[in-house]
């Protein structure tokens, strides 16, 4: 009875004092899952950034520009009464500032945009013939040698001759699709061998810009007899088109629709 009642409490005893035991034993985990614990935000960061190298970034295609393009305005002074009247109050058909070379910059943008390198004949024709006496009909004379100047030095793809018509805002205003542009008019004068090569890329982007634009621009001009130039320099080159932007009363806004559909017909032509 005794021995029996020894083994029960050795028993209990053991029972009692093993979870006190257990406490002192290592612990059997992994020294990597101690040592890392939880990540945060940016931990996870820097581990993508060693694990997953950022991809080098790849050569980025050059826009090219094999076309050119000379822009210049025979008629230097030409101007449109509404944007004289915002540059000084007066309303104008004719002015020393506000004139048509500043839309010479702004189609040059367009064909740039368009990917062909233009470039911005450097004269004021009208001021030249006020320093020199020249009368206004000779405007095409004096413009002349510095056309053919900027040919001797390199070809272009197209030279195009900017004016405006002295027409009213009636007559040289689209609007379509709730907007309002300056319609076109070429003029090809007849009065040398190799008109037709010029008429035939008039006509050419006139359908360009009709597709474009439905109405935006007016009849081509054909020019000969009595009168008038006839050559309007385009015996120079084939490629050299004389362009009639709106008229006395377009305005800015509808100058530059027209210039940016005009750089995008060109662009189109000639690619």
């Amino acid at each position: 009875m005794k021995k029996s009642l020894k083994v029960w409490s050795a028993l209990i005893f053991v029972l009692f004092i093993f979870p006190i035991i257990l406490e002192f034993i290592p612990s059997e985990t992994s020294g990597e899952t101690a040592a890392i614990g939880p990540l945060n935000n940016q931990q996870l960061v820097y581990a993508t950034n060693i694990n997953e190298p950022e991809p080098q970034p790849q050569p980025q295609p050059q826009i090219q520009t094999a076309k050119r393009a000379l822009l210049f305005s025979t008629h230097s002074h030409e101007a449109y009464e509404p944007i004289t009247q915002q540059h000084d109050g007066k309303i104008a058909v004719s002015h020393p500032e506000a004139n048509i070379m500043r839309l010479d910059e702004t189609i040059k943008s367009q064909l740039e945009f368009n990917g062909i390198s233009t470039e911005i004949l450097d004269v004021d024709t009208t001021s030249v013939m006020k320093e020199q006496g020249i009368a206004y009909h000779k405007s095409y004379d004096v413009v002349r040698p510095y056309v053919q100047k900027s040919l001797q030095k390199g070809n272009y793809d197209i030279i195009i001759d900017i004016h405006r018509d002295s027409l009213k805002a009636d007559k040289t205003t689209l609007t379509y699709a709730g907007e309002k542009y300056a319609k076109i008019v070429f003029v090809i004068g007849g009065e040398h061998n190799n008109f037709k090569v010029n008429q035939e890329l008039a006509e050419r982007l006139t359908t360009e810009l009709e597709q474009m634009v439905p109405g935006i621009t007016r009849p081509l001009v054909f020019k000969a007899g009595h009168g008038v130039d006839g050559k309007y320099n385009q015996d120079l080159d084939p490629s050299l088109i004389l362009v009639e932007m709106g008229g006395i009363g377009n305005n800015e806004a509808e100058l530059n629709r027209t210039s940016a559909v005009l750089a995008k017909a060109v662009s189109n032509v000639l690619q």
